[in-house]
């Protein structure tokens, strides 16, 4: 089993282990019978969630409210509540019971496949509250206010100087040129040879050490992005920037970070030339996102490039649901319509 190491807000550290024998079935998952669920006002805020946990060939059941990761060495327990993403790899079975504790907690589980180079993700929202996907719904759809929205999410980028006026393309141009010479300064910094970005979805193994550290980073901060989309109520594959794929918003989410985070990171990470480079990629974006406050930041940034920075908790939270109406918006649902609604047109 490999179980990395992840640390909360207040600094207080999970401990991990690094055997990496084969699984056997989980152990400790007794005594969950007759836990009520918790309430989404009971939920841990994303922002002040831990940020993610790696397993690989192990079996992950559920105790009480804990996540367990078991093997022949024996059994972790990880707060549920607590955890923004579990992100499963190679040889990791999940009990129906641990997926129960995850889903009642709002935590985002993203299987990955040979070290963390493809992504299949689960997550729900911290939220009852459709307001930010209708708002993003309504920016995607609209090429005026879609393209106002990416000009932020490049203004975020480029920061001092004024987008507003520029096109995608050009947009695209400044933006290609700015990591490359990202990609440029980290090299010379780390003295880490670059030639270019390539890499094998089938074969991790085939790459050059920083283009596998650079996959092992990236998947982290799409694991990240993705949960911090789902805990809002937004949706991964409406994207404003990158379009067509289930995850178009959190390719567009991520981005944002990359030269601040995952790019630095990989290139010290593949400086120090460690044994396993992606185990060793992971532990060293999990304290960079620890130091940066990054969940923090994303849940404030993607609030702000829909329009809501300044969220009020009694709507997001509110377990609602409406009846639409062509003039008036809406109606209550759960009463019945009848004669005294009908206006004497057709049916």
């Amino acid at each position: 089993m490999m179980i990395e190491q992840t640390e909360d807000g207040d600094g207080s550290r999970i401990v991990s282990s690094s055997d990496t024998s084969g699984g056997s079935p989980a152990r400790g998952a007794h005594s969950f019978l007759g836990t009520p669920p918790p309430e989404i006002t009971e939920l841990v805020r994303a922002e002040d969630r831990l940020s993610f946990a790696y397993f690989e060939h192990c079996t992950i059941g559920r105790d009480d409210n804990a996540i367990t990761a078991t093997d022949s060495a024996g059994v972790i327990h990880i707060p549920a509540a607590t955890l923004s993403v579990l992100m499963l790899g190679p040889g990791t079975r999940v009990t129906h019971q641990a997926m129960t504790v995850i889903g009642e907690n709002g935590a985002t589980v993203i299987w990955v496949g040979e070290r963390g180079v493809r992504m299949y993700a689960f997550g729900k929202p911290l939220t009852h509250s459709s307001a930010l996907l209708q708002k993003q719904a309504e920016l995607v759809s609209n090429t005026r206010k879609r393209l106002s929205v990416a000009r932020r999410m490049y203004q975020m980028r480029f920061p001092g100087e004024d987008v507003s006026g520029l096109t995608m393309q050009q947009l695209r141009g400044r933006e290609g040129a700015r990591i490359r010479r990202v990609y440029r300064e980290c090299s010379a910094r780390t003295g880490v040879e670059w030639n270019k970005r390539t890499y094998d979805h089938d074969d991790f193994m085939a790459g050059s050490e920083i283009n596998k550290a650079l996959s092992a980073a990236h998947t982290c901060l799409y694991g990240l992005a993705h949960a911090a989309i789902v805990a809002l109520g937004c949706s991964p594959g409406l994207g404003f920037v990158h379009v067509g794929h289930e995850r178009s918003f959190v390719y567009d989410i991520a981005d944002l970070y990359k030269a601040e985070l995952s790019i630095p990171v990989a290139f010290e990470t593949a400086a120090a030339e460690p044994e396993d480079i992606g185990s060793a990629t992971r532990h060293n974006i999990r304290d960079a996102v620890y130091d940066l406050g990054l969940l923090k930041r994303m849940v404030r940034d993607i609030r702000a490039l829909l329009g809501s920075p300044e969220t009020d908790e009694t709507v997001v939270d509110a377990d609602h649901v409406g009846l639409w109406d062509e003039r008036v918006g809406e109606v209550s649902a759960g009463k019945s319509y009848g004669d005294d609604e009908w206006d004497g047109g057709e049916w």
